[in-house]
């Protein structure tokens, strides 16, 4: 089995890194100067126990790629940039080849199974970051990350055994799992809070309004009927097995918006983290405003080119109270 990693950035430049060091075969793409910088000099792995640098073979687009029968693609991109990633891979892969959604969220499965045969969910649990070319780091000390998997929707098959018994080959934690999705509506509750570390950092009173946002979350669940897994669940399967370390002395950066922020990519994923909540609130009549001003904010921020932790959390809560006094759902 040959790892087709779509996206090369802390998650996907940390999990190509891994299974190298395994021995298995990993082709990554990525884009701009992170490519140049892994074809150039080879892709560095930061952790608290080594630095290394790994000849990865890395290309900028699936056109560049010879699929073989035995492929598998795992997005490890940013939602936002889904839509453009699976068009490419049909094109140039066909329709055919399994595809692991390797990704925060919940709404990438579905779009990927409009047009792919062969789709699987995967709840992604893994300290990592990406802040500057050619260089990705992990400040685990023991598995690298707990990446549980399934088929989607539901239901599990020889390829993702497979893909399961590959990655505990190379220090990561993953089960097959039935009912995935259950999982990363779990995970979803946790990334919620995402674009408010991106806007403020870890301030007082965040714990206040991250319970608003999450309940809002649990409201609009119980309204769609959504199986999602209790927050005791989620967090006996992480319990005990990401213990972390400083790398060089430093401690982690912030999660995957804020690291968003901090290289001024321009885009965050705030639409489909707090504007999954949204929706469902739209569609199932669930006021959503604290969900709502957390993806505006963010995506304000993004375009504005502006750096973490650049505004207050009062003028967050300013934003959520405009916003639950004026508008519906």
């Amino acid at each position: 089995m040959r790892f087709i990693i779509y996206g090369a950035g802390a998650i996907g430049g940390v999990l190509g890194a891994r299974l190298y060091q395994r021995r298995t075969d990993v082709v990554l793409i990525a884009r701009g100067e992170h490519r140049i910088a892994i074809q150039s000099s080879g892709l560095v792995l930061e952790s608290p126990s080594e630095t290394v640098t790994l000849p990865l073979t890395v290309v900028a687009h699936p056109s560049e790629i010879t699929f073989e029968p035995e492929d598998v693609v795992v997005l490890a991109i940013k939602s936002q940039d889904t839509t453009q990633a699976l068009a490419a891979l049909r094109e140039f892969a066909g329709d055919a080849i399994p595809i692991v959604c390797c990704q925060n969220g919940v709404a990438n499965e579905r779009e990927a199974s409009r047009l792919f045969e062969h789709v699987y969910g995967m709840a992604v649990l893994m300290p990592a970051a990406h802040l500057e070319p050619g260089v990705v780091q992990t400040t685990t000390t023991g598995a690298t990350g707990v990446l549980d998997c399934g088929l989607y929707p539901l239901g599990i098959d020889d390829t993702i055994r497979e893909i399961a018994f590959t990655l505990e080959e190379a220090t990561f934690v993953s089960r097959v799992d039935p009912a995935i999705m259950r999982m990363k509506y779990a995970k979803l509750l946790r990334n919620l809070g995402n674009a408010l570390q991106a806007a403020c950092g870890s301030p007082d009173g965040a714990n206040e309004l991250m319970r608003r946002v999450r309940a809002e979350a649990l409201d609009c669940y119980a309204a769609a009927g959504i199986d999602c897994a209790g927050r005791d669940e989620f967090r006996a399967r992480v319990a005990g097995r990401l213990d972390q370390a400083p790398i060089q002395g430093r401690p982690r950066s912030g999660g995957s918006s804020w690291q968003s922020l901090s290289r001024g990519t321009g885009s965050i994923e705030a639409d489909h983290l707090n504007g999954e909540i949204t929706l469902l609130g739209r569609l199932h009549g669930v006021p959503t405003p604290a969900n709502r001003a957390l993806q505006q904010i963010a995506n304000e921020l993004a375009r504005a080119g502006a750096q973490p932790a650049s505004l207050s959390i009062d003028a967050v809560r300013k934003r959520v109270e405009r916003l639950a006094a004026s508008s519906h759902p």
